[in-house]
């Protein structure tokens, strides 16, 4: 089994100012700065927003709507590991609720929160398109289906280590 530890970079406005440069000609060019500034640190700071806006010509209203917007965006640094678990409609009538809850309770934090020894954040996802293997997860971008109580303490051992 192969185990993804996120290593991000310390926040710095010259990787930032990087980032947005080798973006900005690409068509639609927000939703892949963001991404890349989220990957490259980890969350998108509040920092970056004005950057953003002013390299795109936007307000910082518009570049701040898009980060709250959507959920897959951080506003604080994630841990090592990212485990996401569906919420969706098809999730949540195969169980999905009481295995966020057990979540939850394994970890000791809610979602959008990170394990005080850094190690773990538990990220709600709206739909990984496995409605056919419901309910599922994703560790560090690994999709796991067919989710039951076992598999996901498991995942969070996994994820704890």
């Amino acid at each position: 089994m192969v185990v993804v530890v996120n290593s991000y970079e310390p926040w710095s406005a010259k990787r930032a100012a990087e980032i947005i440069a080798a973006h900005a000609g690409c068509e639609g060019p927000a939703l892949p700065i963001l991404h890349a500034i989220q990957a490259a640190f980890g969350f998108v700071p509040e920092a970056a927003e004005p950057m953003i806006a002013e390299a795109l010509n936007l307000s910082r209203a518009e570049v701040h709507g898009v980060v709250t917007f959507y959920h897959d965006f951080r506003r604080k640094p994630a841990g090592r590991h990212v485990l996401k678990l569906c919420r969706a409609e098809a999730c949540q009538s195969m169980g999905a609720e009481a295995l966020a809850s057990r979540a939850e309770q394994a970890l000791g934090i809610r979602f959008g929160e990170t394990t005080a020894d850094g190690r773990v954040t538990l990220e709600p996802i709206y739909c990984l398109g496995l409605c056919a293997t419901a309910p599922s997860a994703m560790l560090d971008g690994r999709i796991i289906g067919r989710l039951d109580d076992a598999r996901l303490d498991r995942l969070v051992a996994e994820a704890q280590r």
